[in-house]
Order: structure tokens, then C-alpha cells, then sequence
């Protein structure tokens, strides 16, 4: 593998690798690192990789990296402090209601198994495809669908009180509003 080679895969893929042993590991510096060694691996073997396996194959290297070095460590992935909403307008209440769910979230993923959590942000950040996700992690589609089916029942299972309670809120809200225009109108 040619120098020019090396960097046009690392151009390519350096982004999506370190993406993804983030969100298996909850930490940036901890899937830079990962996935700068997966390309040592591939550069320090002068490895001839086929263009269209090359994605899967980097991420396979970077997540056999992964478990062997942080098995042990199981980190807690938080969800937002890397992905952060635009908490301005925001009542008092609404904050605390945020925040509510916003912890609540962030101990469902916690708690989520890794294997679930992986192919659920997957789906729900990157915006893969079920094949997609399939493909970079050489599984079947049907194993994609059952993770995800377990990821979300994990969710819901968790948060159900949080969400009854939003929905319950939203509802007075709306109630509200309607009692207001009607009095507007007379």
C-alpha cells in the first residue's frame, strides 16, 4: 500500500471509524486513539484492502481493538454531552422537565446493552439503513432488527414513567391553549 493510498482511506473512513467506537465507548479521546491504531494496523501490515470492504474491514479491526483493550473498562456512554439541544425559550419548568428526561435518557443508555446501544445510534444518529448497519458490522439484517427491537423496548421500559409524565404535560399545554383561543374568540 502506497503512501498516497494510505492517506486517501484514512480521508475517507478516519471519521466513520472514530464514530464508531464512540459510540461504543462514550469517549472521544479514548475512539481517536482506537481508531488511529486500527490504521497503524493497516499501514504497519501493508495490507491490500479491496475498496468495497475497506470501511468494514477498518471498523472490524477498530472494534477487535476496542474489546481487547477496554473490555475490562465498561464506560458510560453520555449521549448529551455531545449532542446538545437549543435550551433557549425555555420555561422553568420546561428545563426541569428537560432535564428530567435528559437524565433519564442518559441512564437508559447507560444501561443499555452495548451490543443494542451500538446498532441503536447507529440508526438514530448516523441515519444508516438496517443493511448499512448490517454491512459495517457483518451481521444479518434479521440480527439488526432484533437488537434494535430490544434497544427500544429497553427505552421504552425505562423511560415510560418520563414519557407518560411529558405527554401528560404537552396535554394540559394543549388544553390550555384551546381554553385560551376560545375565550379569545368571544
Amino acid at each position: 500500500m502506497t503512501q498516497e493510498e494510505f492517506t486517501k482511506l484514512f480521508d475517507l473512513y478516519f471519521a466513520d471509524v472514530r464514530k464508531y467506537i464512540f459510540y461504543r465507548s462514550g469517549d472521544e479521546d479514548i475512539a481517536t486513539d482506537i481508531a488511529q491504531d486500527a490504521f497503524m494496523r493497516i499501514w504497519e501490515k501493508q495490507m491490500t484492502i479491496d475498496g468495497k470492504t475497506a470501511k468494514s474491514l477498518l471498523i472490524k479491526i477498530a472494534r477487535d481493538l476496542y474489546i481487547n483493550r477496554y473490555h475490562k473498562e465498561k464506560k458510560a456512554f453520555n449521549f448529551f454531552e455531545s449532542y446538545q439541544i437549543n435550551e433557549e425559550g425555555l420555561t422553568p419548568e420546561d428545563q426541569l422537565n428537560f432535564d428530567d428526561l435528559k437524565m433519564a435518557y442518559e441512564k437508559a443508555l447507560k444501561t443499555m446493552p452495548e451490543k443494542q446501544r451500538e446498532v441503536f445510534l447507529m440508526s438514530r444518529i448516523d441515519e444508516l439503513k438496517y443493511k448499512e448497519i448490517a454491512d459495517q458490522l457483518g451481521l444479518s439484517v434479521k440480527a439488526i432488527e432484533k437488537r434494535m427491537s430490544l434497544a427500544l423496548d429497553h427505552l421504552k421500559t425505562h423511560l415510560k414513567d418520563k414519557v407518560t409524565h411529558i405527554v401528560l404535560w404537552f396535554s394540559k399545554l394543549f388544553f390550555c391553549m384551546i381554553i385560551t383561543r376560545k375565550s379569545e374568540l368571544r
